[in-house]
């Protein structure tokens, strides 16, 4: 009697397609992960360049007319390149991150993301999350 080691067929068709199926349940949510991650670079940001707003108006009694003024480069741009922020003002201040390379194309629903001198933030509260 010869006993036979290894997988059949069959068994390696079986465990390709339980991967192929939790690849397939897997993946979209890790592209939402990274989608998400690279967000929150853009929102930390707006939110950092907002601060030094303030505190050039508290300074100068004006907001910096561009982000040389901040102490930044014009326009500039996010440690792992996702976002270009800009900023200008005199009595008020509209801060715009835009979506930069593969940020721009996963994510098309905060493509760009605001916030003003009043604290109006945009485009929509999911943005912000």
């Amino acid at each position: 009697m010869h006993k036979s080691e290894g997988f059949t067929l069959i068994e390696l068709m079986i465990t390709v397609a339980i991967v192929g199926i939790l690849a397939s349940i897997a993946y979209p949510s890790y592209i939402d992960y990274i989608t998400k991650s690279g967000r929150s670079e853009g929102v930390a940001a707006v939110m950092k360049v907002a601060n030094l707003q303030e505190q050039y108006y508290l300074d100068n009694r004006v907001y910096a007319t561009d982000m040389s003024k901040l102490g930044l480069a014009n326009p500039f741009v996010t440690e792992h390149g996702h976002y270009s922020i800009a900023s200008a003002g005199t009595s008020d201040f509209t801060i715009t991150a835009t979506a930069k390379g593969s940020q721009a194309s996963r994510d098309s629903t905060c493509a760009t993301i605001t916030m003003t001198s009043v604290g109006v933030k945009g485009p929509s509260a999911e943005c912000w999350k």
